[in-house]
């Protein structure tokens, strides 16, 4: 099956500031039953994840993809853009197998903010600041995925949601499938039927809440400036005020 995994093992306390912390400090807008601005992009591009472990950067992608289009703009990427930042922080090389070993998380956000993952035509997009969620919890991964249009989610995936993917259903617990190894993903909303939107192998992956509670290991909400109309989020959220209070803590 034209599936790849690679996210390495999570790290505990690799990523200094906390959601939760935050979350307790400041009173949040309501959150909706529904929320999400998946179709705003028509085709979600596989970014060569069917060929090398480039989950982590073909999910960064499609979340600046998404949180630019949010904004107004396009941002277009390519297998060889996405590649060329696996290299960068990995040692990724395509002619040496032994290279597609996966990537951290936290190492990818830390580049992500520093240096910024390169676009189609040559620009690079940086994220003003991230921030660990608690893994598996998804009163906070839902607030993150509302205020911040998208969060990075950790999986420590089954061999059945392979399966399950290429039926076109819904990730979900099956008892006793094996362990089939790490998996990157942006969590992007929440439909109407409680199934939580991911994008995952150029496709939007849904998920049941027990799904993400039973196998995710880490979580990481960006702080991005990519989707700011008059320095507000399409929800109204004032970003500038959220890295005030963070660069606070």
């Amino acid at each position: 099956m034209p599936y790849k995994l690679g996210k390495k093992p999570a790290r505990a306390g690799a990523v200094k500031f906390r959601f939760a912390d935050y979350l307790k400090a400041t009173t949040l807008p309501p959150l909706p039953a529904v929320f999400g601005h998946e179709e705003l992009i028509s085709s979600w591009p596989m970014l060569a994840n069917d060929q090398y472990g480039d989950c982590v950067w073909a999910g960064a992608a499609h979340e600046t993809m998404l949180l630019a289009k949010e904004g107004g703009n396009t941002v277009n990427f390519t297998d060889a853009n996405v590649l060329s930042d696996y290299a960068a922080v990995t040692g990724f090389d395509p002619s040496n197998p032994s290279t597609d070993s996966g990537t951290d998380m936290q190492a990818a956000a830390a580049y992500r903010q520093k240096t910024g993952i390169i676009d189609a035509t040559g620009k690079r997009h940086t994220i003003a600041m991230y921030l660990a969620l608690e893994a598996g919890n998804v009163k906070h991964l839902y607030y993150a995925s509302y205020l911040f249009g998208a969060v990075g989610i950790g999986l420590r995936l089954p061999a059945s949601a392979l399966d399950q993917s290429a039926r076109g259903q819904a990730w979900d617990v099956v008892a006793g499938a094996p362990q089939q190894g790490g998996h990157y993903v942006p969590l992007v909303g929440r439909r109407a039927d409680g199934l939580l939107i991911a994008i995952s192998w150029g496709a939007v992956q849904p998920m049941t809440e027990k799904f993400f509670a039973t196998f995710c290991d880490e979580a990481i909400a960006y702080v991005s400036t990519e989707y700011l109309v008059s320095r507000k989020s399409p929800e109204g959220f004032d970003y500038a005020a959220l890295v005030n209070d963070l660069n606070a803590l």
